[in-house]
């Protein structure tokens, strides 16, 4: 007897992102499966797949965001019922992936959470990872399986071309010292649209045994009646880009925009953003933003049609990287 193999595709959504993961299944014009997600009385997280997944390509989309121990756990137990249910092959799709800041030991006695949320993921069973613009690419190191790294860069940066046009004077901003990777990726992505841009950074300090906790000193870089784009991976309690907004205008900044991949929007987050002397923030929704901490100066764009290309080159056997040139790393 002689078979020919196919290959199906089944996408699954958990419960941390579901807008996302329907504009991701649209995307790809494939139907999100059916899975029975619910919470027993204890807190206990309860999975059954309701149709087949054997000998199929599953992908499990879930996005780490709050409560964000249960999301991760979730995800792990989905992992666990595919390889039970004998699915060919799981990949973990984590628009974001959590504990990614815990990637080293800053101080002794510290852990490396990142480290651990990967084993976590790996012995769950799952057989690949697609992730989106990780705190630092180092992370990927963690996994003994293959890692896709996926950026929002492009789709940023494109955002910021057709705000400011070709020619503008703009000035890109990391907003500390760790971040001149993604300032020049940023930087190169406007020359494409004929947007010659300068480049600048914060002399940020954070007290020993703070958290969340960040102070701005000094600019260095060109910035007077420029347009400034402060570019990060993520807004968490937004203490770092707010005080790096008010030090750029206190520098003569013409206007400071704030662009990042993760709007977690913590604690006094909106706040101070509401009050930071910022034109505009633009996130994407890797994580899902509720009404009330939207405002009118915030801006979400969509990394839906970023995912699904790709998922699509996983699905296809064909190159992730050349989607963003090689700049995923």
């Amino acid at each position: 007897m002689e078979l020919v193999p196919t290959k199906r595709l089944q996408l699954f959504a958990g419960r941390g992102n579901r807008d996302l993961s329907e504009e991701i299944a649209r995307a790809l014009d494939v139907p999100l499966g059916e899975v029975v997600l619910s919470t027993f009385a204890n807190g206990e997280i309860y999975c059954r797949f309701g149709e087949s997944i054997r000998g199929s390509d599953v992908f499990i989309i879930q996005s780490h965001c709050e409560p964000i121990n249960e999301r991760v756990m979730e995800m792990l137990i989905m992992i666990d019922a595919a390889k039970r249910a004998s699915a060919k092959r799981i990949t973990a799709v984590t628009p974001f992936y959590g504990y990614a800041r815990q990637d080293r030991k800053a101080e002794g006695r510290e852990p490396i959470t990142a480290r651990l949320v990967a084993d976590l993921i790996t012995v769950a069973g799952a057989d690949r990872v697609v992730t989106v613009d990780l705190h630092t690419g180092q992370i990927q190191g963690f996994f003994d399986k293959p890692v896709d790294h996926l950026t929002a860069v492009p789709l940023l940066a494109e955002y910021a071309a057709k705000l400011f046009g070709a020619g503008a004077d703009v000035t890109v901003v990391s907003p500390d010292a760790g971040g001149g990777k993604l300032m020049r990726r940023f930087s190169n992505y406007l020359a494409e649209y004929d947007i010659e841009s300068e480049l600048a950074f914060i002399d940020k300090r954070r007290p020993k045994g703070t958290h969340n906790v960040a102070v701005a000193s000094e600019v260095v870089g060109e910035v007077e009646g420029r347009h400034c784009i402060v570019v990060d991976d993520m807004i968490d309690t937004a203490g770092t880009v707010a005080a790096a907004a008010s030090l750029l205008k206190d520098r003569g900044a013409a206007s400071v925009r704030i662009l990042a991949t993760h709007g977690l929007l913590s604690g006094p987050a909106v706040e101070r953003l509401r009050e930071a002397p910022v034109e505009e923030v633009v996130v994407t929704n890797t994580i899902p933003i509720p009404d009330e901490k939207r405002f009118d100066r915030l801006t979400v764009l969509s990394i839906a049609p970023i995912v699904a290309e790709a998922l699509d080159a996983v699905f296809e056997d064909t190159s992730v990287s050349e989607l963003f040139r090689g700049d995923n790393v």
